[in-house]
């Protein structure tokens, strides 16, 4: 899919609803707190095509795959170092297999390398650029529609993310910031500064994902509806969780709680809507249902 294709789907949908959470929606289903999710594309892929499965049946028009971890980098702490184009592949071809004859888009999922880039950390930035250009050549080539370059925080980290990306493929890319200090991400960057850095760039949308509370998200999401005139992908996390006695996180966020607040997301610009870390299929449904009403009015 080019860029072109992609901003064509989505005026003609007008908007689109992404999927929700992949982690906690898979730790709820059996996998172990702190195994990566992208060891079960292999152990457990049913349980992973359920999930997409569930998300579709909620009203998604894109599926992210099950790669959010899969770098080079990540997958050596899981064991799968030397698997990172087969663990990409087997992650799209569960998406698309789930997906079947819908009218859905698959996005290759890319989330951060893990480790802090100089002079903060030991990584060198052109070592990321050819980290996350190994991966998204991977889901290029397995058949993804887009990439999501997501969870970001680090201006340079995403930079070199994208160019990676763009080095190997010409697939349309969002690019997606977490903002968990308010309305700046754990550096410093807010989303006016995201979306200068990132002009440069022939981006398909910019995004925010995850982050803290939805009020934080909405002041986000109405700063960068100022500072560009990208579309905008909007996936926040459920709320703030509370843990209980097992250590389990706990998100009180209700479906009609998220559901309540679409309208809103929609007013101050946002295009592509869907849920991060807490979003059960059930919460997708409700943001689905209100999105479709905003289609109709």
């Amino acid at each position: 899919m080019t860029r072109n294709e992609f901003m064509t789907f989505i005026k003609t949908k007008k908007y689109l609803v992404s999927d929700g959470a992949t982690g906690s929606n898979l730790q709820q289903r059996g996998l172990d707190k702190g195994k990566a999710a992208e060891t079960w594309i292999f152990e457990n892929p049913a349980a992973i095509k359920q999930l997409h499965l569930d998300f579709l049946n909620a009203g998604s028009d894109i599926l992210l795959t099950c790669t959010f971890g899969a770098n080079r980098l990540r997958l050596e702490h899981a064991g799968l170092g030397e698997k990172v184009n087969e663990v990409n592949a087997c992650a799209v071809r569960i998406a698309r297999e789930a997906i079947g004859d819908r009218s859905v888009l698959v996005a290759g999922s890319m989330g951060p390398l893990g480790q802090m880039l100089k002079p903060l950390g030991v990584l060198d930035g052109q070592d990321a650029q050819t980290i996350y250009a190994e991966q998204a050549q991977a889901l290029y080539a397995a058949g993804a529609d887009l990439l999501v370059i997501e969870t970001q925080f680090d201006v340079n980290e995403a930079l070199a993310a994208i160019q990676g990306a763009q080095s190997v493929c010409d697939l349309p890319i969002v690019c997606s910031f977490s903002y968990d200090r308010g309305v700046k991400t754990m550096m410093g960057t807010t989303p006016t500064k995201m979306a200068q850095v990132l002009s440069q760039f022939d981006l398909a949308a910019l995004g925010i994902n995850c982050g803290k509370s939805l009020q934080d998200n909405l002041l986000c999401l109405k700063e960068l509806k100022q500072g560009s005139d990208k579309p905008i992908w909007f996936k926040p996390n459920a709320g703030l969780p509370s843990v209980d006695t097992l250590g389990n996180a706990v998100y009180t966020t209700t479906p009609a709680d998220m559901g309540s607040k679409v309208a809103e997301w929609i007013a101050e610009g946002a295009v592509i809507i869907g849920g991060c870390c807490g979003t059960s299929p059930e919460h997708l449904a409700a943001i689905a249902g209100e999105v479709n009403k905003s289609k109709q009015s």
